[in-house]
């Protein structure tokens, strides 16, 4: 018998991770609506001071296991435009932008990695 694997859609990976970071008062918001089921997901991480991180979730092979990792990260209009290049390559591609002075992004918590 194959091992069944449950995997969550990506809208509502995107529901539970807006509704965590609103829990801990952080803003999140949808900038790019990607495939409800299957849209990969990049978070922007703005920290409001002219920077930016951008994250993607990366199949690390030695670890056997899904993570976040960063894919950029600098000036917000170079992230910016590393967005448009990733979405021009993807249009089911979903974008969370989360804006937070102090960097909390969540993501390597406990049930969003």
């Amino acid at each position: 018998m194959r091992d069944t694997v449950l995997r969550l859609t990506s809208r509502f990976w995107v529901d539970a991770y807006l509704t965590r970071l609103r829990a801990e008062g952080i803003l999140g918001f949808v900038v790019a609506h990607g495939d409800d089921t299957a849209g990969a997901v990049l978070v922007k991480l703005n920290t409001l001071d002219g920077f930016a991180t951008l994250f993607q979730r990366s199949f690390d092979l030695m670890l056997d296991m899904r993570r976040w990792v960063e894919l950029t990260s600098g000036a917000e209009v170079d992230v910016e435009a590393t967005v448009a290049t990733q979405r021009g390559f993807d249009p089911d591609l979903w974008v969370i932008e989360v804006e937070d002075r102090q960097g909390r992004h969540m993501l390597n918590d406990e049930g969003l990695s």
